[in-house]
């Protein structure tokens, strides 16, 4: 069991490392703010719309705490994305792939009680824009976001009803440059923002099953995640720049600003879940989620009165089905099919416009035998964003990969 720890442990400082160094994003709505949402749930979660209220024996749910109560297998998963983007204004279009890793967790069992742990990205940043005007060439760059290792716990005090906790540490840091060219001067300006952020935020969530016959089963969820202070550290370069060869930025002058340290509000959580199922056959849910405004304000150089941070509501319908989970024969009707839908506004406006998505989604669950438990495959389209008034639509077809093992680590000894 040791030896599994110390391997855990090594994949989990590799992740950490990657995913500080990956692009995120190639969304020209990661401009603003601390980016566009790194974490959208497991596979399993988002091949339902984004459904966060269920929860069995095997999988992770990493969207509430309290899931850990119900887990009975040690449980290691880890996920990543493929991501075709077409953005799309009211005269051009253009395409990005683009590829993220996603999550790594890992889930322990201890009777009524469960632990786990594991990092996730919060947000990502990576764009590139360009905005024309007779007098004046503007280019804006951006790239980073911040990631999250967590710590969860979840119990069960007393039958069908689970409680759980967890803590997150948030860091990482920005970097966002602007290159202005006028007509007629000599060197262009540059600017460049490079911005750490770091600090805890925490969650709780409840889980309770009422049974109401033989074969039906009344699920209910409750999740809340408070809007803790991030600590920010900016740091600015000035410069006039000429371009060499290539396009190269060579420095004519150059100066920083003193680094200025100062904060930003995370926004409040509250989400609510309802749904119906038959265990290991089937299961509908309908969950709300309510954000309150968060403040990015003090990031100053990407918000703007242009941009308004609000109130925003996410709403999410999806299940599963299981023809039958153990038939000895047909492996097909073993495997999971899942399908969600889901609303979500952004709390965003920018330029008059909420910067709200849509999205539909598919998934299945296949057994894989001893290597691997079970892999999870997922597919969703969604569109974020408008072109009204000469603002980006985005269109995403996003397909996610999971993989989990599930084992028993811990086994009394029956002999001395």
């Amino acid at each position: 069991m040791f030896t599994r720890f110390i391997l855990f442990f090594s994949i989990l400082l590799i992740a950490v490392s990657s995913s500080s160094g990956q692009e995120g994003s190639s969304s020209p709505y990661s401009f603003l703010g601390i980016g566009a949402k790194g974490f959208r749930g497991t596979v399993e979660n988002r091949s339902m719309g984004g459904l966060g209220m269920f929860s069995d024996s095997i999988h992770l749910n990493l969207k509430n705490p309290a899931a850990y109560a119900d887990l009975e297998l040690t449980a290691f998963t880890a996920g990543a994305t493929s991501n075709s983007v077409e953005l799309q204004t009211n005269s051009s279009s253009d395409d990005i792939d683009y590829f993220t890793f996603d999550y790594l967790a890992i889930g322990l069992p201890f009777n009524n009680f469960g632990v786990g742990f594991g990092v996730k990205p919060r947000s990502a940043v990576g764009y590139e824009l360009e905005e024309r005007t007779a007098t004046r060439i503007s280019r804006f760059e951006g790239r980073g976001g911040l990631n999250t290792v967590y710590f969860s716990a979840g119990f069960e005090p007393f039958e069908n009803f689970r409680l759980g906790a967890t803590a997150n540490y948030n860091f990482g840091d920005l970097e966002n440059k602007a290159v202005i060219f006028r007509d007629q001067v000599q060197y262009a300006s540059r600017e460049i923002n490079f911005t750490d952020i770091s600090g805890f935020s925490f969650e709780t969530g409840v889980f309770y099953d009422l049974k109401l016959s033989e074969k039906l089963t009344l699920k209910t969820s409750g999740r809340y995640e408070t809007g803790s202070s991030l600590n920010v550290n900016r740091r600015r370069e000035l410069a006039t720049i000429q371009l060499g060869q290539n396009e190269t930025e060579v420095v004519v002058n150059q100066i920083e600003i003193e680094p200025a340290e100062t904060e930003i509000e995370l926004p409040e959580l509250y989400a609510f879940g309802l749904g119906l199922g038959q265990e290991r056959k089937w299961f509908v849910g309908l969950e709300y989620e309510n954000y309150t405004a968060g403040d990015f304000s003090n990031l100053g150089f990407n918000f703007g009165t242009e941009v308004i941070q609000k109130k925003a509501n996410v709403l999410r319908l999806g299940g599963f089905y299981i023809p039958r989970y153990n038939d000895p024969v047909s492996y097909f009707k073993r495997i999971v099919y899942r399908a969600g839908i889901r609303y979500e506004e952004s709390g965003l406006e920018y330029k008059g416009e909420d910067i709200n998505e849509f999205g539909i989604s598919f998934g299945l669950g296949l057994p894989a035998g001893r290597v691997f438990t079970n892999a999870n495959l997922g597919v969703e389209y969604f569109e974020r964003g408008t072109t009204s008034n000469n603002l980006i639509q985005e269109n995403f077809i996003s397909v996610f990969l999971s993989f989990s093992f599930n084992d028993k680590w811990f086994i009394k000894s029956k002999y001395n």
